[in-house]
């Protein structure tokens, strides 16, 4: 049992793992304006997670481990399972299709790059932001 939990992780919640990330939470459809209006500064990530689905924990903790660039992003972190109404009005809010896991980057106000799966990957974003 070890095995799966080192793989895949023991904890559905990002917060209570141990984990180097400050993850913003995501967790009501108000914050999409903020996060809007803050992207105008600072490029805002959105990382949208299953905790139902295994791919989408792996992915989350690949992300995690990968992430060393706080200072040029400001990473969200969406339960979509939780709050499945906030990830339908990201994708009409910024035009992108609805996947899990999912990954979104925001700047000024624009998603300008979206990525979901395997594809997605920190040093990638680094690249972006």
């Amino acid at each position: 049992m070890s095995f799966f939990k080192n793989i895949f992780g023991s904890s559905e919640n990002p917060n209570e793992s141990n984990i180097k990330m400050d993850w913003e939470p995501l967790n009501f459809i108000g914050q999409l304006d903020e996060i809007i209006a803050e992207s105008k500064d600072k490029p805002v990530a959105i990382f949208k997670h299953s905790t139902r689905c295994s791919i989408s924990r792996m992915a989350l903790k690949q992300f995690e481990n990968e992430f060393d660039f706080p200072e040029k992003v400001t990473p969200y972190f969406l339960d979509l399972i939780a709050f499945r109404e906030i990830s339908n009005d990201i994708a009409s809010r910024f035009g992108v299709q609805h996947q899990s896991p999912q990954l979104i980057l925001i700047k000024n106000g624009k998603a300008v790059y979206n990525v979901s799966h395997s594809d997605i990957d920190a040093g990638e974003l680094k690249t972006k932001v």
